[in-house]
């Protein structure tokens, strides 16, 4: 029997998160290490699944299957193709450097009467959302991707309410209530979503008699299943919401600015670069792949919603006063265009869209990682309480202005590549829309260079005339992310060779082919 590779990667974080709980509260420093030594270990894990896979062999690799509930025809059944390994190598890099940036966000506070915060707590919670989230990535029997896609609210709920930012306006009391008024409502949008998916989980078990990815599609490739219209459009549309919210795609994307603006900032990237992608990933994996005719039938619905969220989401970042929220709406921009791609339904826009998700989680980490170690210092999430920053902490201006930079998808960093590519891709099947796609990118560049402007540039106001530069700690988080950023904006081969092959499949199922040049290219 061979190493089971990506039980082992799901499993470490796991057992981290326990072990990491179980420390005693006096020894809080040695929960931070153990945390951060998990998460590297699952990192190793992780890059040697990238190692071990092929590009150009089977389309799920890996694979594991055991019996779980007989009779039910539920199986512990993984897999990974080239678009998961990408995803699972970005959620475990950005782990560590999430426990490095929130090093001491859940240390005790003094505040009128002291209250406990339990550190090994914050760093447990962390840890079992990556193993939540690499099992999701990795799950190729639905029932099993659904456990762990709802599982994961539970700890996300408790690292949103319990593990709030500290640079918030007003008492602590009113903090405390805003922080569970998001986190309440990102749990409710979530459970709503995972509830419709439950009844579409298990409505295609009524049709398929099985959970089994791959036996579900390859029955229906073969024609030995087949699914009225009616019941395929009600099962697609079913997993299709829960995902959609997940994602978040506009207009069921308003818990992500509360989320993120009420969640310190490693968590605020935890959600967005990490636990969001799931619900992209999986519409890749799951709506393409086991209802490929309401698929297509949906798609101009699909891409309608998506342009809004493109431009929607841009023009409410413009006019942000809090930088977090800034970012929360921005986030919600670039998912449109991830989805866009998606739907598509071009090989361009479907490998952008891959590519994006990976050089979106790193780009916003380091921006919003960056905004992080920023609002720390001044204790204000607010752009008009600052100014002049560059004058007295100019490597954090400057790592900020690479991370609003690649956030703006500025040629030569990742996520221009990416954002091309979904463009092209949509122009080349549906020119209107990407002709209207492109607006985002003009908000983007404003929204961006706005909050440069006002926040590093100008005189040197009183309250930051002090600011310390970063600190050891914070480069050894933001260096990384640049560099990945800049490498990934030159060089993204590494990561199209992985996916490209998966996305030639997932076109395969929708049975789509690319259109023809009108013009052929002079020989």
């Amino acid at each position: 029997m061979s190493f089971p590779l990506l039980t082992a990667t799901a499993v470490l974080p796991a057992v981290g998160a326990i072990v990491t709980a179980a420390v005693p509260a006096a020894r809080r420093t040695a929960a931070k290490w153990l945390a951060l030594l998990v998460s590297l270990a699952t990192l190793v894990l992780a890059i040697t699944v990238m190692v071990r896979f092929d590009p150009d062999g089977d389309r799920y690799q890996l694979t594991e299957s055991h019996a779980w509930i007989a009779d039910f025809g539920v199986r512990y059944e993984l897999g990974v193709d080239g678009i998961a390994v990408a995803l699972i190598a970005l959620t475990a890099l950005l782990i560590p450097f999430i426990i490095l940036a929130g090093w001491h966000d859940a240390d005790p506070l003094e505040t009128g009467n002291r209250r406990w915060r339990p550190t090994q707590g914050f760093f447990a919670l962390i840890l079992a959302v990556e193993a939540m989230v690499i099992i999701s990535f990795e799950a190729t029997d639905v029932f099993l991707f659904y456990i762990f896609f709802e599982a994961m609210l539970i700890p996300m709920y408790f690292l949103i309410g319990g593990f709030g930012d500290r640079a918030h306006a007003g008492s602590e009391e009113n903090a405390a209530a805003q922080r569970s008024y998001a986190a309440v409502k990102f749990l409710l949008y979530n459970l709503v979503g995972g509830l419709i998916m439950l009844a579409a989980v298990i409505g295609l078990y009524v049709v398929a008699g099985n959970f089994s990815l791959q036996e579900i599609a390859e029955a229906r490739a073969n024609g030995s299943l087949d699914m009225a219209t009616n019941t395929e459009r009600w099962l697609f549309l079913g997993f299709f919401f829960a995902f959609a919210v997940k994602a978040p795609l506009w207009p069921l994307h308003t818990w992500l600015p509360n989320a993120m603006g009420e969640a310190t900032a490693p968590v605020a990237v935890l959600i967005t670069a990490v636990v969001d992608k799931v619900g992209t990933f999986a519409m890749l994996r799951f709506c393409l792949q086991l209802f490929p005719e309401a698929s297509k039938w949906a798609t101009p619905a699909i891409l309608v919603l998506a342009v809004i969220s493109i431009i929607y989401g841009a023009l409410l970042a413009v006019g942000q006063r809090d930088i977090k929220r800034l970012v929360a709406y921005a986030s919600i921009s670039h998912f449109g265009f991830i989805i866009m791609g998606i739907f598509a339904m071009t090989s361009q826009g479907q490998s952008g869209a891959t590519l994006y998700m990976v050089n979106h989680g790193i780009s916003t980490a380091a921006l919003m990682l960056v905004a992080g170690f920023l609002i720390s210092r001044r204790g204000s999430r607010l752009i008009a309480d600052y100014g002049g920053v560059q004058k007295v902490a100019p490597v954090l201006a400057g790592t900020f202005l690479i991370g609003g930079l690649a956030t703006l998808s500025l040629p030569g960093l990742a996520p221009f590549v990416s954002e091309f590519l979904v463009l092209v891709g949509t122009f080349a099947r549906y020119p209107v829309i990407g002709i209207i796609a492109t607006f985002g990118i003009v908000l983007a560049a404003l929204y961006v260079l706005v909050l440069y402007q006002r926040t590093m540039t100008g005189p040197v106001k009183p309250e930051v005339a002090t600011m310390p530069d970063l600190r050891v700690r914070e480069l050894v988080v933001v260096a990384p992310l640049v560099a990945l950023l800049i490498f990934l904006g030159v060089y993204p081969k590494p990561i199209t060779d992985i996916v490209n092959p998966a996305v030639k499949q997932t076109m395969s199922d929708v049975q789509k082919k690319d259109p023809q040049p009108e013009v052929e290219a002079a020989k």
